[in-house]
């Protein structure tokens, strides 16, 4: 019996992204916030609506696979939960090219002339933010990456060359669980030293959230 062959067909998808700011004519800078997994990008924003002070443009993108999160046996209706994922390791390589497509095509949209861009990248939108940056068109010129590690499977090389000039945050909760293997953060200091990237990292009380007063802080001039 032969055996079955995956074949692949692209196709055209409409992604779901929210803004604040949207009002303002010439913002001074754009931010590009990258939701964690199963969250949803609306509610993820709320988090960043302080922001708007009229000099900012804030865009939340959406991931473009989403899923119901409840666990509860029987249909879903319209009191389920509903989160979102940028990605799995089924077709990742796939994933990851559809997203920085995505990213690259949303960035085109919502980039004003001479506005900073900001992309914040939170829990799994640390992967998606640190790949959009090394493998897309876009150059943001501030990278803020919080609440997980940067992905080893990036070419640390590559990934220098394309920071290079990026002003890029690490941003750790001292009571992050996520952030609490030794090996990993052995691996990512390794990764970076390699990278041969400048960061600085920035750390606060908290766990595995975005921390409004350190928020406040990178925003602030």
């Amino acid at each position: 019996m032969p055996e079955a062959v995956p074949h692949h067909l692209e196709v055209t998808r409409t992604a779901r992204y929210w803004v604040v700011g949207g009002e303002v004519a010439a913002p001074m800078e754009t931010w590009i916030v990258l939701h964690g997994y199963q969250q949803l990008a609306r509610r993820f924003l709320r988090r960043f609506e302080p922001l708007a002070d009229g000099t900012r443009r804030i865009v939340a993108p959406e991931a473009l696979s989403r899923f119901y999160t409840d666990q509860a046996p029987g249909r879903h209706g319209p009191a389920s939960e509903v989160g979102a994922s940028w990605m799995t390791k089924e077709e990742r390589e796939v994933e990851i090219a559809d997203y920085v497509r995505y990213l690259d095509q949303l960035a085109q949209e919502v980039l004003s002339p001479g506005a900073r861009l900001t992309v914040v990248g939170f829990s799994q939108g640390v992967a998606t933010a640190a790949r959009w940056s090394a493998l897309g068109r876009t150059r943001p010129h501030r990278l803020i990456l919080w609440g997980d590690f940067v992905p080893p499977d990036l070419d640390p090389v590559a990934v220098g060359r394309a920071w290079e000039g990026v002003e890029v945050v690490l941003v750790r909760g001292e009571r992050d669980g996520v952030l609490a293997n030794p090996r990993l953060a052995d691996g990512e200091a390794a990764w970076l030293a390699r990278a041969g990237a400048e960061v600085r990292t920035l750390r606060y009380y908290g766990g595995h959230d975005i921390d409004q007063p350190t928020l406040q802080a990178l925003a602030s001039p």
